[in-house]
């Protein structure tokens, strides 16, 4: 019966990772204007009828007791509306991706000169980096950027349940990113090893980690992920926040912060828990800066 169980289940997840190829097909055929547009319309409609929505608007309150309803209202709505552009956009990064550093204004990707100038200098110092993101606007793009520019890089991703779509969503992501390492108890080594290797590695770090040290964001005690502080105290490399910005149109503009100096301990060693907490303000800097393209969906305060 178990084994009768499990073909099942894996009958179903062939068919369902069918059915996915299907819908990106589609998706390649709408363009990347009118695919993103329309699974941001059903995003803003079929969201609100989910329970993620209360999970999204009990988060919003709490980061935003000071606003009024219908200003935590407007972030939901947008945020719907980014997550409706995220899943419809996987496929078009190809061609979203058209940053020419000879006219940096001209495309659907812009970034400053200072931006451009620390790309540069992360690819030319021979010196190995950490570099940390978060789920705002489109996620993928940081990573995109740094291989795009030709940054050796290692980046964490989490593997979808179903093994029909984590097989689609890496045949997308391979070839746009650096080596591309999946969550779970071996990550931790191979990102070290990336590290020793003098490349640069990449992680989201604003989703809950239970087992992580108790920091403060968005006003409101939260678990967060110590993995990044704590390979940045093993190597003492330098550390960067990088993220991109939804602009009208369906543009982007990526932003990567200067070395940030993370507290340390009496040894002068980086401390652990202190560095966790200083990532997580500068995102929490982003949020209150661009709330609606931040996930809310999701159980940070758990």
């Amino acid at each position: 019966m178990l084994r009768f169980k499990y073909r099942l289940w894996l009958f179903a997840d062939r068919l369902f990772g069918l059915l996915v190829r299907a819908v990106f097909a589609l998706l390649r055929l709408l363009g990347p204007d009118a695919g993103p547009r329309i699974g941001a319309w059903m995003a803003r409609r079929l969201g609100p009828l989910t329970s993620a929505n209360r999970i999204g608007r009990e988060n919003i309150a709490g980061a935003f007791p000071e606003k009024t309803e219908a200003e935590r209202a407007a972030i939901l709505t947008e945020a719907w509306d980014n997550l409706g552009r995220v899943a419809c956009e996987y496929v078009h990064m190809d061609s979203i991706w058209d940053f020419d550093p000879e006219n940096p204004e001209a495309g659907r990707i812009t970034a400053s000169a200072e931006t451009m100038a620390l790309y540069e200098r992360l690819r030319e110092d021979g010196k190995p980096a950490i570099v940390f993101s978060a789920h705002l606007a489109n996620w993928e793009l940081p990573a995109i950027a740094a291989a795009k520019h030709g940054i050796e890089s290692a980046v964490l991703y989490r593997t979808p349940n179903s093994p029909a779509v984590a097989k689609e969503i890496l045949r997308l992501r391979q070839d746009s990113m650096g080596m591309l390492v999946a969550a779970g108890m071996s990550a931790p080594f191979k990102l070290a090893r990336a590290l020793e290797r003098g490349k640069h590695i990449g992680m989201l770090v604003d989703q809950r980690f239970g087992r992580g040290p108790r920091i403060t964001f968005l006003g409101r005690p939260a678990f967060a992920n110590p993995l990044l502080a704590q390979l940045a105290r093993r190597f003492d490399c330098p550390v960067h926040g990088a993220r991109a910005i939804r602009l009208p149109g369906g543009r982007f503009r990526l932003d990567l912060t200067e070395e940030i100096a993370l507290p340390r301990d009496a040894e002068g060693l980086i401390d652990v828990e202190a560095a966790t907490q200083e990532m997580n303000s500068v995102i929490e800097g982003w949020v209150r800066e661009y709330p609606g393209q931040w996930l809310w969906m999701h159980r940070r305060w758990r």
